[in-house]
């Protein structure tokens, strides 16, 4: 059985479509898919569905494919599942050749603490590359480590493999480093009670000042 080292996907050409083939291919443990790009026509293929579904976990993952015996590169462009049992429903597929470039939303990774008593906030989940097919970076790392509350990091500030062109805005806010907004909210709340107290102990003070004052002109009228 084909494994995750398994870097050769042997695909079969499907002539049969329709819900009930693709259940009987599922079933069967196979994968429908669609491969297309660069001018022709749509290939219906069935894949392996152990070895593929290893395959394709990490984003952006470029199959080895072997079609009818001839080996062709494709990009894993959707993934369609089940929405209750997670099942691969079916897979598009982009035709790629050595050498060329796609563009490809990749995984940008906080890496690292932040200063203490801050968290570090992922504003941008992805961001858009132009880099060639077969050396896609799994995720972009932004390492936060020992970052102040208030330092914001955009995308132009990321730190690209070689060879890659950033897509999206370079302003466009990926990290910002915060203190906790229930933390915010606890020192405000304390700040509140210690002025309450401060403004008891004052009016305490007001009062006691007054009573001995009364006490004073009592003492005066004896006399």
């Amino acid at each position: 059985m084909p494994t995750e080292t398994d870097t050769t996907v042997v695909a079969e050409r499907r002539e049969n479509f329709g819900k009930g083939f693709a259940r009987r291919l599922r079933a069967a443990g196979k994968i429908p898919a669609v491969l297309y790009g660069h001018g022709t026509d749509p290939v219906h293929l069935a894949l392996p569905g152990h070895q593929t579904a290893l395959l394709i976990r990490r984003a952006n993952a470029v199959l080895d494919l072997s079609v009818d015996g001839a080996p062709q590169l494709a990009l894993v462009k959707d993934v369609q599942k089940d929405p209750v049992h997670q099942i691969i429903e079916h897979i598009d597929l982009l035709v790629v050749n050595k050498g060329e470039k796609v563009q490809v939303d990749v995984p940008v990774v906080i890496t690292g603490e932040p200063f203490a008593g801050t968290i570090a906030n992922l504003d941008s989940a992805t961001v858009a590359l132009e880099v060639e097919a077969t050396h896609i970076p799994e995720t972009i790392e932004v390492d936060v480590e020992g970052l102040e509350d208030g330092t914001h990091i955009t995308a132009g500030d990321l730190t690209l493999p070689r060879g890659a062109a950033l897509l999206t805005e370079a302003d466009v806010l990926v990290v910002a480093i915060s203190v906790p907004i229930s933390t915010l909210i606890a020192e405000e709340e304390i700040a509140e009670a210690d002025a309450e107290v401060a403004a008891e102990q004052a009016e305490e003070s007001e009062q006691g000042e007054g009573e001995a004052s009364g006490d004073d002109d009592k003492a005066s009228d004896s006399e």
